[in-house]
Parts: C-alpha cells; structure tokens; sequence
C-alpha cells in the first residue's frame, strides 16, 4: 500500500483476490445466505434453525415492542418516507435527532445523514479539501475509500499505526503545515472489540495542528461515560454516548462519526462537529443536497431509541456485558485466543494457521451457530477467522450453545492458542 499520493509501489492499486470469497460461498450456507424468519436471536435459513451471533443490534432495539410501535405510529402520521432531500426540506423528526443526539454526546453539534459510507465519502473529502488524511492501517475500508477519493481530488494520503504515535508524528511533520490535516481511525474496533489510546493520539493531533476523525459504528450505544454514577457495573461506562465521552476527551479538534444501524438498529448516521462546520457541510456534502432520505420508520425509532436508553439503556448494557463476559471467560478457561481486551461484545477469533474457515463455517452450521465469517481479503491472510457479536436478546442458554461449539472446535485445533 502506498503511504502518500504521487509514491506508489508497483501493486499498490491492485485488487486483492476473491478466490478465497468465492470458494466459501460456493461450499458455506453462512454467506449470501437468505434469511427467511427470525424469531428474536433465532434464524432461519431454509429449513435450517440458527442461533444469530452475527447481528449488531448490539441493545436488543430491533425487538423491541416500545420502539417496533413508535415506527408503526410514525408511518401514519408521516407516510413510509420524506419526499425531500435535506436541503429541500426536513421532518420535525430530523432537527429533533440532532437536538437529542448533540445533548447525549456532548458535541458541540451534529449532523444526521444516512449512512456512514455516505459520511465518509462526502464529509472526509470536505474536510480534508486538498491537504492530507491519514488513514490508520485496521480503520474500517470505507475510511480508507473515503480518503482515496480525497487523494483524486487532489489530497494527500497516508497510512499509519495506532499503537505508534510517533509514527503518525513523524507523519503530520512531512506533511504541509498550511493545509487541513485530519487523522482518522476507528473508535471501537470492528473485528478486535479495542478501544484506541484516543487521549495520547488527541495530544499528538492537537499538537500538529490535525484534526482528529473517528468511526465510532460499533461503540455507539455500547459505551459512554464514566463519571462514577451509572454503569459502573461495567467497563462500558453510561449513556451510551460512545468514544470521545468514554475516554474523557473533548471534541476540540475532535470529529466523531456514529451511526444508529448497529445498537439503535436503524438507518441513519451522524458527525459531530460544531456548528459553522456543520453549516458549511450541508452545502459541501453531496446526501444533504441530493441523496435521498432515510425512511420515517428509521428516523422514529431512532427517538423512541433515545427514550429507551434513558430509561432502560444501563439494564440492557448490564445484560450485553454479563453475556459478553461468559464468552470471553470460556475461552480464557480454554486457552484460545481474542485480541478483545476491553470486553466489548465484538469477539474476533482468529483460526490456527492452516486450518480451513470452511471446515469451522461447517461445524459451527452442524451447531446451529451463525457467526461473521472474516476471510481474505476482508481480513489480512493472518487474521481469517470469524466474528462473534453478543447482544442484549441473546439468552444464557443461546451463550452455552455457542460456548459449546468453541470448545468443539478448539478440540479439532481450530482456534488459536493465547500467548502463555
């Protein structure tokens, strides 16, 4: 991979192979699989009974009655969807989104579009205009996608490490002091469940006069605060209001990107940024001007998701870490390894080296356990594996299973060994 425009390496644009892709969907149910009913965290694939871990519905709102209804009752009064891009015009529902999301993260303001590829490819390119973004090496692709299309019109880009602030340092003094510089990484990990250091690479970025950009899809609604008040039962904090809040940072020079698919399971997306950015955002980004909107449905479960979390929020967390605690503390007591350090109920486990993921895919299948399966190139060669999502509807006894299934496949020499 190239780190900066205009220094390529011979391959830099070449399209990794799908060989790997198109042989699991060949012979693994588990990808382009249809779904046909779900009943809570149970699926069914033809005639087929799976217990569902590759949701990120992470709260449990995709079941909820409270919040099923307030989408029924949206729709008659709203009709199935706006008529208007943004710019034409808003429902009530948007301006009292972002009134509601900017008081629960704390953000100066924010700014709701659909989805959060929609936000990378049109808010990074804005901000960074023709300076320099500098992508961190495991942020999620659709980053990266968004920063190449910044390089085409005309920026600079680089990648980087998040466990070396020197290296992103060293890499905001090469670039021009006098153009947008922005830093962008993942809040919550995607595939390993980690929180970054995000105070140590804050400093680093207001020193160099950067601003920091963060994808925070998976800690939204899972993490918050931590003040000594609620949640601390667990190491997620309270309220849900995701990354920055979690490590006590400010947004100064800080820009946090969310979105509502995953723990408010809906289809909507957010950046926060003050206000002046905001403004200029709604002219500078191509879905406030032209795209369509995300259905009413979405938008109002998005506030009924806002009533629950006040209300309810802390219960459903407690559960999401009880359930996600077992799971990892079976593994400790097998000895098989996950990168997830800060108990997030995103579990990556990594197979041993040489060990078929269709042959995992097949057992797990037989076991009536659904999973993310993570293959090359979704995930470098040495990661292949697969991905377990915890989310409060998930039972104990649906734990047990899967608790169950890895013990199977650690006795087959599945899964890889933690470090002694």
């Amino acid at each position: 991979m190239t780190q900066a425009s205009g220094v390529h390496t011979p391959d830099a644009h070449r399209v990794p192979s799908t060989d790997q892709l198109d042989r699991l969907r060949a012979v693994t149910p588990m990808y382009d699989a249809v779904i046909d009913e779900v009943d809570g965290r149970r699926i069914r694939i033809g005639d087929h009974w799976l217990t569902d871990f590759a949701s990120c519905n992470y709260l449990g709102f995709d079941l909820d009655p409270e919040i099923i209804a307030a989408g029924e009752a949206a729709v008659r009064r709203w009709g199935t969807h706006p008529g208007w891009s943004r710019l034409l015009g808003n429902p009530r529902l948007y301006p009292d989104i972002e009134q509601r999301l900017t008081e629960l993260l704390g953000a100066p303001d924010t700014l709701v579009l659909p989805t959060i590829t929609h936000i990378h490819l049109s808010v990074l390119p804005a901000l960074v205009d023709s300076g320099a973004v500098f992508v961190e090496a495991s942020a999620h692709k659709t980053i990266y996608d968004g920063g190449a299309y910044a390089r085409g019109l005309g920026a600079q880009l680089y990648r980087w490490h998040a466990d070396d602030p020197d290296e992103l340092a060293r890499l905001l003094r090469s670039a021009a002091a006098d153009r947008p510089r922005v830093v962008c990484l993942d809040g919550v990990n995607s595939m390993t469940g980690n929180v970054p250091d995000l105070p140590a690479l804050a400093a680093v970025c207001r020193e160099w006069g950067a601003t920091l950009y963060v994808d925070d899809a998976h800690g939204f609604g899972v993490i918050g605060e931590r003040d000594g008040g609620q949640g601390d039962g667990t190491p997620y904090g309270a309220r849900g209001n995701a990354v920055v809040r979690h490590c006590a940072e400010t947004y100064d020079d800080v820009v946090l990107v969310g979105g509502f698919s995953k723990a408010y399971s809906a289809l909507l997306a957010f950046v926060a940024v003050p206000t002046a950015v905001k403004e200029r955002l709604k002219l500078a980004a191509p879905p406030y001007l032209y795209s369509g909107p995300s259905p009413v449905h979405s938008l109002a479960v998005v506030l009924a998701g806002f009533d629950v979390n006040e209300s309810r929020g802390e219960r459903l967390r407690t559960t999401l870490y009880q359930l996600t605690a077992r799971v990892l503390a079976h593994l400790r007591q097998l000895g098989v390894y996950t990168p997830n350090r800060h108990a997030t109920p995103v579990i990556e486990l990594p197979l041993s080296a040489g060990y078929d993921l269709a042959d995992a895919a097949e057992l797990l299948w037989r076991r009536g356990v659904y999973v993310t399966l993570a293959a090359y190139p979704l995930v470098p060669r040495g990661q292949v594996g697969f991905r377990v999502q915890l989310t409060a509807a998930h039972t104990p006894e649906q734990v047990d299973q899967l608790n169950a299934a890895l013990t199977e496949l650690d006795g087959r020499g599945a899964l890889r060994r933690a470090p002694a």
